[in-house]
């Protein structure tokens, strides 16, 4: 499997995403995140995008998410138990392999996801965080998880114009759990997961730059 150019892809796709302000439904407004909607093009769930200012420095911010064996994430965030590099293509990208414990009062198993994730700053001082779902032989599914598949997915991590320690972050989600589990649950989940997410995110940042 040619792994750059499933990031290339996956980061186009995010990008536009970007770019184009049509269809989003809001869904949940925390003093933290706006989080909206639009029915995803790539599966038959949706593709959520959520925006919220944190007082850190984009570097700082990334820090806390950044892919990697052991990293900050799977100190701040619940949601998820286990990070691992599985496979280094490049000094840009890497296959990640990420589980997370039950969920949504155990409705929701442990799952697993392994995607290729594009990390890179770009031009303008903006760090991305690109990733979408793959194989790869040296991670099968394992017999404790139900493999969910990542869609485009990630963050931006935007300078504010004329305050260097304010980030905006910018993210998609579009995750095919996999099972059974009823639409319903799935679209109560996502936004309140999302929500948690950013709050503990600025939680995270916050006992960093301390």
């Amino acid at each position: 499997m040619d792994y750059q150019r499933a990031a290339s892809w996956a980061a186009d796709t995010l990008r536009g995403y970007r770019k184009d302000p049509g269809g989003w439904r809001s869904c949940k407004r925390t003093n933290e995140v706006s989080i909206s909607w639009r029915p995803s093009t790539e599966f038959h769930g949706n593709l959520y995008k959520a925006e919220g200012i944190i007082p850190a420095k984009p570097a700082d911010v990334f820090k806390c998410l950044k892919p990697e064996n052991g990293g900050l994430r799977e100190k701040w965030d619940p949601n998820v138990k286990e990070i691992s590099v599985i496979d280094t293509i490049d000094e840009d990208v890497v296959i990640l392999r990420t589980t997370t414990p039950s969920a949504f009062m155990k409705v929701i198993s442990p799952r697993e996801f392994l995607d290729v994730v594009l990390t890179k700053e770009e031009e303008d001082g903006t760090i991305v965080s690109l990733a979408t779902n793959v194989e790869h032989p040296l991670c099968q599914p394992q017999p404790n998880y139900v493999r969910g598949l990542n869609y485009p997915c990630g963050c931006f991590f935007i300078p504010v114009p004329g305050d260097p320690c304010k980030t905006q972050v910018l993210s998609f989600f579009q995750t095919d759990l996999g099972g059974n589990i009823p639409q319903t649950v799935v679209d109560s989940f996502f936004p309140n997961s999302i929500s948690a997410f950013y709050s503990n995110l600025i939680k995270a940042v916050a006992k960093l730059v301390a």
